[in-house]
């Protein structure tokens, strides 16, 4: 890892212009998926908020959860903080290499097979040509896809290829870990290990960011929770108080259960 891994925002905010606004349904269609607040710039175009005034600053061995409704503005903060948003007024600073685990699909090529999507997955994430060779085998075995990793990846089923996603995303070795638990379709055996893949994933990593609808999972792989509503941060604090206020009473408890079987990850 780098000798300094860190997060830092400072009321940062992306907007995204509507640049045809002229009826109220198109706007509250624009609102409904990004979830923001409408607004208009000095130059009087209609603009949504979908982050607002976000200051953060996490440093390496943070694990901080993600949790809201949809649409509340998780996802913009996650790519807000891999780089692929940049925010329109305020500042974000981010130092570490950035391994974004939100979207399975890119950085993989239908027409070439899924050995090849393995090298080419891995070096989207910032991993060696020398690095994935020497975890092809381990992928391999994992994915259970057998002689499908020599066919082309457009022959595969979603399943498969969210299996040959995960393989890769699990393998790397990231500094900074930004990852969405909303990744598809897979049976339930292969999620259990994937979920014990994803926590060796997160243990290797320096700081996580994750975005889940799961408590007892953020419970499980984080130490504090951010509440994100409307795109603004609603409460920073512990899993059980954040989840508590969030969800209610019943949601902390079982939060706090998750912790105490955990060793309250201390």
């Amino acid at each position: 890892m780098t000798s300094t891994v860190s997060i830092d925002t400072y009321q940062a905010c992306v907007d995204f212009p509507i640049f045809d606004a002229k009826s109220r349904s198109l706007k509250k269609a624009f609102l409904g998926k990004a979830g923001g607040a409408i607004g208009r710039t000095d130059s009087n175009t209609v603009v949504v908020e979908a982050l607002r005034d976000i200051t953060l600053s996490l440093k390496e061995g943070d694990r901080i959860g993600l949790v809201g409704h949809n649409g509340a503005g998780k996802s913009t903060l996650l790519r807000l903080l891999s780089g692929i948003y940049e925010p329109t007024r305020g500042s974000a600073v981010v130092r570490g290499r950035v391994a974004p685990v939100f979207d399975l699909g890119v950085g993989m090529d239908p027409e070439i097979s899924g050995f090849e999507n393995i090298i080419i997955r891995g070096l989207f994430l910032g991993m060696t040509r020398k690095q994935m060779q020497a975890k092809i085998d381990e992928i391999a075995d994992f994915t259970e896809l057998g002689e499908y990793l020599h066919m082309p990846l457009r022959t595969y089923s979603t399943g498969m290829r969210v299996r040959l996603a995960m393989g890769v995303v699990t393998s790397i070795d990231p500094e900074i870990l930004l990852l969405d638990e909303g990744i598809g379709a897979v049976d339930a055996e292969f999620m259990k290990k994937a979920r014990i893949r994803l926590q060796e994933l997160v243990k290797r990593s320096g700081i996580l960011v994750f975005a889940s609808h799961s408590n007892e999972f953020l419970a499980q792989l984080c130490d504090s929770a951010m509440w994100i509503d409307h795109g603004t941060i609603r409460m920073h604090s512990s899993i059980d108080e954040v989840v508590g206020a969030y969800e209610g009473p019943d949601a902390a408890a079982h939060v706090r259960r998750v912790l105490a079987e955990t060793g309250d990850r201390a």
